[in-house]
Protein backbone atom coordinates (compact mmCIF):
# COMPACT_ATOMS: atom_id res chain seq x y z
CA UNK A 1 0.00 0.00 0.00
CA UNK A 2 2.96 2.52 1.02
CA UNK A 3 4.60 1.94 -2.41
CA UNK A 4 1.63 2.60 -4.68
CA UNK A 5 0.80 6.03 -2.89
CA UNK A 6 4.16 6.86 -3.78
CA UNK A 7 3.84 5.69 -7.14
CA UNK A 8 0.36 7.79 -7.34
CA UNK A 9 2.56 10.76 -5.60
CA UNK A 10 5.06 10.71 -7.94
CA UNK A 11 2.44 10.39 -11.26
CA UNK A 12 0.24 13.53 -9.86
CA UNK A 13 3.68 15.18 -9.30
CA UNK A 14 5.32 14.39 -12.89
CA UNK A 15 8.78 14.74 -11.13
CA UNK A 16 11.77 12.62 -10.81
CA UNK A 17 11.50 10.26 -7.79
CA UNK A 18 14.14 12.52 -5.22
CA UNK A 19 11.21 15.18 -5.46
CA UNK A 20 8.34 12.96 -4.65
CA UNK A 21 6.55 14.26 -1.68
CA UNK A 22 5.70 11.08 0.87
CA UNK A 23 2.19 9.74 0.59
CA UNK A 24 -0.15 11.19 3.25
CA UNK A 25 0.82 10.34 6.51
CA UNK A 26 -2.18 7.67 8.57
CA UNK A 27 -0.40 7.06 11.48
CA UNK A 28 -2.03 7.86 15.18
CA UNK A 29 1.13 9.57 16.72
CA UNK A 30 2.49 12.47 14.09
CA UNK A 31 5.44 11.33 12.28
CA UNK A 32 7.62 13.16 10.12
CA UNK A 33 9.69 11.94 7.08
CA UNK A 34 13.25 10.83 6.49
CA UNK A 35 13.87 14.62 6.66
CA UNK A 36 12.27 15.95 9.45
CA UNK A 37 8.93 17.52 7.52
CA UNK A 38 5.09 16.76 8.43
CA UNK A 39 3.81 16.47 4.79
CA UNK A 40 0.02 17.43 4.13
CA UNK A 41 -1.83 17.01 0.68
CA UNK A 42 -5.06 17.73 -1.33
CA UNK A 43 -6.18 17.76 -4.72
CA UNK A 44 -3.69 19.67 -6.71
CA UNK A 45 -1.19 20.41 -3.76
CA UNK A 46 1.38 18.92 -1.69
CA UNK A 47 2.42 21.00 1.00
CA UNK A 48 5.72 20.53 4.03
CA UNK A 49 5.93 22.08 7.40
CA UNK A 50 8.66 21.82 10.33
CA UNK A 51 8.40 22.37 13.95
CA UNK A 52 11.37 25.06 14.15
CA UNK A 53 8.84 27.91 13.90
CA UNK A 54 5.78 26.23 12.51
CA UNK A 55 7.23 26.97 9.16
CA UNK A 56 6.22 26.53 5.43
CA UNK A 57 8.84 24.58 3.94
CA UNK A 58 7.38 22.90 0.82
CA UNK A 59 4.64 24.14 -1.43
CA UNK A 60 4.04 22.14 -4.48
CA UNK A 61 1.76 23.15 -7.34
CA UNK A 62 1.68 21.82 -10.84
CA UNK A 63 1.98 24.83 -13.63
CA UNK A 64 0.20 25.19 -16.78
CA UNK A 65 2.24 22.72 -18.48
CA UNK A 66 1.44 19.95 -15.73
CA UNK A 67 4.75 20.28 -14.32
CA UNK A 68 5.39 20.22 -10.22
CA UNK A 69 6.54 23.54 -9.27
CA UNK A 70 7.98 23.62 -4.97
CA UNK A 71 6.74 27.60 -5.21
CA UNK A 72 8.47 28.54 -1.73
CA UNK A 73 11.81 28.61 -0.20
CA UNK A 74 13.36 26.77 2.33
CA UNK A 75 16.00 23.88 3.29
CA UNK A 76 16.04 20.27 1.95
CA UNK A 77 16.18 19.25 5.75
CA UNK A 78 14.79 20.13 8.67
CA UNK A 79 18.29 19.71 10.95
CA UNK A 80 19.19 22.61 8.47
CA UNK A 81 16.45 25.40 10.01
CA UNK A 82 18.09 25.72 13.41
CA UNK A 83 22.14 25.99 12.01
CA UNK A 84 21.64 28.26 9.47
CA UNK A 85 23.44 31.56 10.22
CA UNK A 86 21.37 33.74 7.69
CA UNK A 87 18.29 32.84 9.16
CA UNK A 88 15.93 34.85 6.20
CA UNK A 89 12.40 33.96 8.69
CA UNK A 90 12.10 31.05 5.75
CA UNK A 91 8.20 29.93 6.08
CA UNK A 92 8.03 31.18 9.53
CA UNK A 93 5.69 32.26 12.07
CA UNK A 94 6.67 35.55 12.73
CA UNK A 95 6.05 36.73 16.78
CA UNK A 96 5.28 37.57 19.57
CA UNK A 97 5.23 40.60 17.23
CA UNK A 98 5.82 41.01 13.97
CA UNK A 99 7.63 43.17 11.73
CA UNK A 100 9.51 46.78 13.45
CA UNK A 101 8.95 48.01 17.05
CA UNK A 102 10.19 50.95 16.89
CA UNK A 103 13.02 51.87 20.08
CA UNK A 104 12.03 48.48 20.76
CA UNK A 105 9.70 50.09 23.48
CA UNK A 106 6.15 50.68 23.57
CA UNK A 107 3.72 51.33 26.77
CA UNK A 108 0.52 49.85 28.18
CA UNK A 109 -1.66 51.75 30.31
CA UNK A 110 1.40 53.96 31.04
CA UNK A 111 3.70 51.38 31.71
CA UNK A 112 6.86 51.38 29.78
CA UNK A 113 8.09 48.04 28.07
CA UNK A 114 11.59 47.53 26.57
CA UNK A 115 11.81 44.36 24.30
CA UNK A 116 14.91 42.98 23.10
CA UNK A 117 16.48 44.75 19.54
CA UNK A 118 18.30 43.10 16.44
CA UNK A 119 17.41 45.13 13.91
CA UNK A 120 19.06 48.67 12.26
CA UNK A 121 22.81 47.68 13.69
CA UNK A 122 25.55 50.50 14.57
CA UNK A 123 28.13 50.50 15.81
CA UNK A 124 26.55 52.53 18.65
CA UNK A 125 23.68 50.10 19.01
CA UNK A 126 25.71 47.09 18.42
CA UNK A 127 22.64 44.98 18.77
CA UNK A 128 20.44 47.18 17.18
CA UNK A 129 18.14 50.17 17.70
CA UNK A 130 14.73 48.44 16.97
CA UNK A 131 12.90 45.00 17.62
CA UNK A 132 11.93 43.55 14.08
CA UNK A 133 9.58 40.26 14.31
CA UNK A 134 9.86 39.37 17.73
CA UNK A 135 13.95 39.82 18.61
CA UNK A 136 16.85 37.76 18.47
CA UNK A 137 14.76 34.26 19.33
CA UNK A 138 10.94 35.44 18.41
CA UNK A 139 9.01 32.68 17.59
CA UNK A 140 10.48 31.80 14.39
CA UNK A 141 13.62 30.90 16.23
CA UNK A 142 11.99 28.19 17.80
CA UNK A 143 10.51 24.60 17.64
CA UNK A 144 6.76 24.60 18.46
CA UNK A 145 5.07 21.55 19.22
CA UNK A 146 2.98 19.30 16.55
CA UNK A 147 -0.33 19.43 18.51
CA UNK A 148 -2.71 17.28 15.66
CA UNK A 149 -1.85 16.10 12.18
CA UNK A 150 -3.98 14.18 9.92
CA UNK A 151 -3.93 13.68 6.01
CA UNK A 152 -4.99 17.64 5.39
CA UNK A 153 -4.14 19.30 8.12
CA UNK A 154 -1.25 20.44 11.20
CA UNK A 155 -1.62 22.63 13.94
CA UNK A 156 1.56 23.37 15.84
CA UNK A 157 1.36 25.20 19.64
CA UNK A 158 4.04 27.13 21.14
CA UNK A 159 3.80 28.78 24.97
CA UNK A 160 5.46 32.32 25.01
CA UNK A 161 7.04 33.18 28.94
CA UNK A 162 6.59 35.79 30.35
CA UNK A 163 9.19 38.37 29.95
CA UNK A 164 10.89 36.22 26.93
CA UNK A 165 12.87 38.82 24.83
CA UNK A 166 11.49 41.46 27.36
CA UNK A 167 7.36 40.93 26.21
CA UNK A 168 5.38 41.53 29.13
CA UNK A 169 3.02 37.89 29.93
CA UNK A 170 2.39 34.75 29.10
CA UNK A 171 1.18 33.84 25.38
CA UNK A 172 -0.31 30.54 24.51
CA UNK A 173 -0.84 29.89 20.53
CA UNK A 174 -1.89 27.29 18.37
CA UNK A 175 -1.03 27.38 14.46
CA UNK A 176 -3.02 25.34 12.19
CA UNK A 177 -2.52 24.80 8.29
CA UNK A 178 -5.15 22.80 6.05
CA UNK A 179 -5.16 22.03 2.54
CA UNK A 180 -7.93 21.28 -0.03
CA UNK A 181 -8.28 21.24 -3.32
CA UNK A 182 -5.94 24.01 -5.14
CA UNK A 183 -5.92 26.00 -1.45
CA UNK A 184 -4.06 26.16 1.70
CA UNK A 185 -5.48 27.79 4.54
CA UNK A 186 -4.07 28.91 8.23
CA UNK A 187 -5.69 30.14 11.05
CA UNK A 188 -3.58 31.98 13.95
CA UNK A 189 -4.79 31.98 17.25
CA UNK A 190 -2.64 33.63 20.38
CA UNK A 191 -3.77 34.20 24.12
CA UNK A 192 -2.52 36.65 26.49
CA UNK A 193 -2.71 34.57 29.96
CA UNK A 194 -1.73 36.56 32.49
CA UNK A 195 -1.13 40.73 31.16
CA UNK A 196 -1.78 42.72 28.75
CA UNK A 197 0.37 42.27 25.12
CA UNK A 198 0.75 43.47 22.24
CA UNK A 199 0.47 40.14 19.72
CA UNK A 200 0.58 40.04 15.76
CA UNK A 201 1.73 37.58 13.92
CA UNK A 202 1.73 36.54 10.54
CA UNK A 203 3.13 34.20 8.11
CA UNK A 204 7.12 34.88 6.35
CA UNK A 205 6.96 32.42 3.38
CA UNK A 206 9.22 33.35 0.50
CA UNK A 207 7.56 33.25 -2.92
CA UNK A 208 8.62 32.57 -6.41
CA UNK A 209 5.92 30.96 -8.73
CA UNK A 210 8.18 29.64 -11.02
CA UNK A 211 10.17 27.43 -9.02
CA UNK A 212 13.37 28.97 -9.60
CA UNK A 213 13.45 27.26 -13.09
CA UNK A 214 12.17 29.86 -15.30
CA UNK A 215 14.77 29.30 -18.57
CA UNK A 216 14.39 32.86 -19.12
CA UNK A 217 15.51 35.15 -16.18
CA UNK A 218 16.55 34.19 -12.47
CA UNK A 219 14.45 36.89 -11.33
CA UNK A 220 11.34 37.44 -10.31
CA UNK A 221 10.14 41.01 -11.15
CA UNK A 222 8.54 39.42 -14.23
CA UNK A 223 5.12 38.48 -11.97
CA UNK A 224 2.15 40.41 -12.04
CA UNK A 225 0.68 41.74 -8.63
CA UNK A 226 -1.95 43.24 -7.09
CA UNK A 227 -3.45 45.01 -4.60
CA UNK A 228 -7.00 46.36 -5.39
CA UNK A 229 -7.79 47.61 -1.96
CA UNK A 230 -4.35 49.33 -1.40
CA UNK A 231 -4.51 52.40 -2.07
CA UNK A 232 -2.78 54.01 0.72
CA UNK A 233 0.05 52.43 2.54
CA UNK A 234 2.41 53.39 5.87
CA UNK A 235 4.52 56.19 5.91
CA UNK A 236 8.28 55.06 7.27
CA UNK A 237 11.60 56.50 7.51
CA UNK A 238 14.91 55.42 6.43
CA UNK A 239 15.22 52.66 8.25
CA UNK A 240 11.73 51.27 7.95
CA UNK A 241 10.29 52.84 10.62
CA UNK A 242 6.68 54.25 10.83
CA UNK A 243 6.43 58.09 10.79
CA UNK A 244 3.06 57.97 11.78
CA UNK A 245 1.99 59.17 8.51
CA UNK A 246 -0.70 57.49 6.02
CA UNK A 247 0.33 58.07 2.25
CA UNK A 248 -1.30 57.96 -1.00
CA UNK A 249 0.18 55.41 -3.28
CA UNK A 250 -0.59 57.95 -6.48
CA UNK A 251 -2.11 56.64 -9.33
CA UNK A 252 1.14 55.48 -11.76
CA UNK A 253 3.78 55.70 -9.42
CA UNK A 254 5.81 52.76 -8.12
CA UNK A 255 3.69 51.71 -5.53
CA UNK A 256 0.17 51.68 -7.31
CA UNK A 257 -0.63 48.49 -7.43
CA UNK A 258 -4.42 49.01 -7.00
CA UNK A 259 -5.66 50.53 -10.09
CA UNK A 260 -4.41 47.67 -12.36
CA UNK A 261 -2.25 44.82 -12.11
CA UNK A 262 1.25 45.22 -13.59
CA UNK A 263 4.61 43.52 -13.38
CA UNK A 264 6.82 43.92 -10.16
CA UNK A 265 9.65 45.37 -12.22
CA UNK A 266 7.88 47.38 -13.96
CA UNK A 267 8.99 50.70 -12.35
CA UNK A 268 12.35 49.57 -11.41
CA UNK A 269 14.08 52.32 -14.05
CA UNK A 270 11.80 55.31 -11.71
CA UNK A 271 13.70 57.47 -9.45
CA UNK A 272 10.91 57.40 -6.73
CA UNK A 273 11.83 53.70 -6.17
CA UNK A 274 15.20 54.59 -4.87
CA UNK A 275 14.96 54.72 -1.05
CA UNK A 276 11.44 53.38 -1.49
CA UNK A 277 12.18 50.09 0.65
CA UNK A 278 15.06 51.97 3.20
CA UNK A 279 18.10 54.13 2.65
CA UNK A 280 19.52 53.24 -0.49
CA UNK A 281 17.27 50.59 -1.04
CA UNK A 282 15.70 50.16 -4.43
CA UNK A 283 12.77 48.11 -4.26
CA UNK A 284 9.56 46.57 -2.51
CA UNK A 285 9.58 46.79 1.91
CA UNK A 286 5.72 47.94 2.34
CA UNK A 287 2.55 48.37 4.89
CA UNK A 288 -0.19 48.91 2.20
CA UNK A 289 -3.29 49.18 3.83
CA UNK A 290 -6.31 47.07 2.98
CA UNK A 291 -9.47 49.75 2.68
CA UNK A 292 -12.33 47.58 1.88
CA UNK A 293 -15.77 48.42 1.72
CA UNK A 294 -18.41 47.04 4.52
CA UNK A 295 -19.62 45.04 4.90
CA UNK A 296 -17.66 42.92 3.14
CA UNK A 297 -16.72 39.19 3.24
CA UNK A 298 -12.92 38.38 3.49
CA UNK A 299 -13.63 34.61 2.14
CA UNK A 300 -16.35 35.74 -0.81
CA UNK A 301 -15.40 38.82 -1.55
CA UNK A 302 -12.72 39.20 -3.16
CA UNK A 303 -9.12 38.78 -3.09
CA UNK A 304 -6.76 41.18 -1.13
CA UNK A 305 -3.44 40.59 -3.15
CA UNK A 306 -2.42 38.54 -6.42
CA UNK A 307 0.44 36.97 -7.47
CA UNK A 308 0.46 35.48 -11.04
CA UNK A 309 3.75 34.56 -13.38
CA UNK A 310 3.20 34.15 -16.97
CA UNK A 311 5.98 31.86 -17.53
CA UNK A 312 4.16 29.29 -15.29
CA UNK A 313 0.84 30.65 -15.13
CA UNK A 314 0.30 29.60 -11.99
CA UNK A 315 -1.81 32.45 -9.90
CA UNK A 316 -1.88 32.86 -5.97
CA UNK A 317 -5.17 34.72 -5.14
CA UNK A 318 -4.36 35.65 -1.13
CA UNK A 319 -7.59 36.50 1.15
CA UNK A 320 -7.31 37.57 4.48
CA UNK A 321 -9.60 39.11 7.37
CA UNK A 322 -6.28 41.53 8.11
CA UNK A 323 -6.41 45.00 7.35
CA UNK A 324 -2.97 45.29 6.06
CA UNK A 325 -0.03 43.63 3.66
CA UNK A 326 3.38 43.57 3.64
CA UNK A 327 5.40 43.10 0.22
CA UNK A 328 9.15 42.51 0.00
CA UNK A 329 10.83 41.94 -3.17
CA UNK A 330 13.90 39.96 -1.54
CA UNK A 331 16.03 43.22 -1.58
CA UNK A 332 18.68 41.61 0.38
CA UNK A 333 18.91 37.75 -1.07
CA UNK A 334 22.80 37.62 -2.71
CA UNK A 335 23.43 34.52 -3.82
CA UNK A 336 24.63 32.36 -0.87
CA UNK A 337 21.28 31.39 -0.31
CA UNK A 338 20.87 27.42 -2.09
CA UNK A 339 17.73 26.88 -3.37
CA UNK A 340 16.15 22.92 -2.70
CA UNK A 341 16.89 20.06 -4.91
CA UNK A 342 13.21 20.02 -5.59
CA UNK A 343 13.49 23.74 -7.30
CA UNK A 344 15.23 25.44 -10.07
CA UNK A 345 16.92 24.00 -13.80
CA UNK A 346 17.37 20.15 -13.20
CA UNK A 347 20.34 19.09 -15.81
CA UNK A 348 21.10 22.75 -16.67
CA UNK A 349 24.20 24.67 -16.03
CA UNK A 350 22.74 28.01 -17.19
CA UNK A 351 21.89 29.34 -13.54
CA UNK A 352 23.61 29.26 -10.40
CA UNK A 353 21.36 26.99 -7.93
CA UNK A 354 20.81 29.79 -5.64
CA UNK A 355 18.78 32.55 -4.76
CA UNK A 356 19.03 35.84 -6.33
CA UNK A 357 18.61 39.73 -5.45
CA UNK A 358 14.70 39.94 -6.17
CA UNK A 359 14.79 36.59 -6.91
CA UNK A 360 11.74 36.11 -4.49
CA UNK A 361 9.26 37.78 -2.37
CA UNK A 362 7.48 37.97 0.70
CA UNK A 363 3.68 38.00 1.34
CA UNK A 364 2.72 38.57 4.24
CA UNK A 365 -0.94 39.66 5.91
CA UNK A 366 -0.59 41.26 9.12
CA UNK A 367 -2.03 44.64 10.57
CA UNK A 368 -0.55 48.21 10.88
CA UNK A 369 2.90 47.64 11.50
CA UNK A 370 3.96 49.52 15.02
CA UNK A 371 0.25 50.25 15.67
CA UNK A 372 1.39 50.29 19.14
CA UNK A 373 3.63 53.23 19.15
CA UNK A 374 0.93 54.99 16.69
CA UNK A 375 -1.94 55.61 19.47
CA UNK A 376 -3.51 58.00 17.15
CA UNK A 377 -4.43 55.55 14.78
CA UNK A 378 -7.04 54.21 16.82
CA UNK A 379 -5.68 50.50 16.41
CA UNK A 380 -4.82 49.17 19.88
CA UNK A 381 -7.68 47.21 20.42
CA UNK A 382 -6.19 45.14 17.55
CA UNK A 383 -2.84 45.04 18.86
CA UNK A 384 -2.92 44.61 23.04
CA UNK A 385 -4.38 41.57 24.27
CA UNK A 386 -4.75 40.83 27.81
CA UNK A 387 -6.24 37.70 29.79
CA UNK A 388 -9.79 37.44 30.05
CA UNK A 389 -10.28 39.19 26.86
CA UNK A 390 -10.72 37.85 23.31
CA UNK A 391 -7.83 36.10 21.57
CA UNK A 392 -5.67 37.16 18.44
CA UNK A 393 -7.22 35.76 15.53
CA UNK A 394 -5.58 35.65 12.06
CA UNK A 395 -7.13 33.89 8.81
CA UNK A 396 -6.17 33.77 5.67
CA UNK A 397 -6.99 31.57 2.25
CA UNK A 398 -3.99 31.12 -0.30
CA UNK A 399 -5.56 30.27 -3.64
CA UNK A 400 -4.04 28.69 -6.63
CA UNK A 401 -5.54 28.41 -10.40
CA UNK A 402 -3.74 28.42 -13.68
CA UNK A 403 -3.79 31.58 -15.49
CA UNK A 404 -1.41 31.69 -18.29
CA UNK A 405 -2.44 34.72 -19.80
CA UNK A 406 0.48 37.57 -19.66
CA UNK A 407 -0.74 40.91 -18.02
CA UNK A 408 0.36 43.83 -19.36
CA UNK A 409 3.01 46.32 -17.35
Amino acid sequence: MRFSLLASAALFLGVRAAAVAPAPIKAAVPSPDANGKYWIHAEGISAAFVPYGASLSDLWIKDKNGIVRDIVTGFDNASYYTVDTQHPHFGGVVGRYANRIKNSSFEIDGVKYKVRPNDNKTPEHPEGLNTLHGGPDGWDWRNFTVASYTNTSITFSIVDPDGKEGFPGEVISYITYTVSKMQWDFKMVAIATTKKTPIMLSNHAYWNLDGFANTETRLALNHTFWLPYSGSRVDVDNILIPTGDIIANRKGSPNDFWSAPKQIGHSFNDPELVNNCGYNCTGYDNCYLVDRPTPFNWRKDGPVARLQSAWSGIQLDIYSDQEAFQMYSCNFQDDTMAIKKSQGIFDNAKFPRTIPKYGCFVLEVQDWIDAINQPQWGRQDKHIFGPGGDPYVLQASYRFSINSTATPA
